[in-house]
């Protein structure tokens, strides 16, 4: 398994990455009429989801390897009066006990593993997510120029690693459809979404991602 890296903030776009996507709306609007209460943002990044779920009333834990980005949600929330939980550790290895989050919401990161590290990772979210809790996370897909065409180190068949900022040195885990089904043989599937995001810094691209809504059963 490789080890964990965090992204460098000190390069990143700080603008864009302060702005909730637009799935979290929704998912805030969904889990709220449901009733749930306890979210982990892992992987928080700068925290954009963590205010955005706090801001909806939520019991918010934030979760990330990055010191740089765990520090700015602080002085985010500070900053707006939210109470979030903040840790910083690494997504292999999660600092609570079992079953105690309603959701997990995961964007863009847990793929930031190996093949290894993911099974890893996905053993700890059904670890620390309650029996009937909800998922909601992405993964990236093998159709992506990323992973056929790019030209990156391959670690292993599923696995490529960054060269460029702000995820130098970061691998990136790719599945298939197929792939995704059996790896969440313990959850209900709501909805796989397979998303090419073609164009946006105003060039075409191929850059294509599952989107996935997910239930942990209740007996495994």
């Amino acid at each position: 398994m490789v080890k964990s890296k965090e992204w460098n903030w000190k390069e990143a776009d700080k603008l864009f990455w302060t702005n909730p996507c637009e799935e979290s709306y929704y998912y805030a609007n969904k889990w709220k009429r449901e009733g749930k209460k306890t979210i982990l943002d892992l992987g928080c990044g700068l925290g954009r989801h963590s205010i955005l779920f706090a801001e909806q009333g939520f019991d918010v834990t934030a979760v990330d390897l990055s010191q740089d980005g765990v520090k700015f949600l602080n002085e985010w929330k500070h900053k707006v009066g939210l109470e979030i939980l903040t840790k910083v550790c690494d997504m292999n290895q999660l600092p609570f006990t079992n079953n105690v989050f309603d959701c997990i919401w995961s964007f863009h990161v847990i793929s930031h593993t190996d093949t290894e590290g993911f099974l890893t990772i996905l053993n700890e979210i059904e670890r620390v997510l309650k029996p009937g809790g909800n998922i909601y996370f992405t993964l990236c897909s093998k159709e992506s120029y990323e992973y056929k065409e790019a030209g990156f180190p391959v670690i292993d068949e599923n696995t490529i690693m960054k060269i460029d900022w702000p995820e130098k040195d970061i691998p990136h885990y790719f599945v298939e459809l197929n792939d995704i089904i059996k790896l969440l043989c313990n959850f209900n599937i709501i909805q796989i979404r397979h998303i090419d995001n073609c164009f946006f810094d105003g060039s075409k691209q191929n850059n294509k991602h599952f989107y996935i809504e997910a239930i942990l059963k209740e007996e495994l």
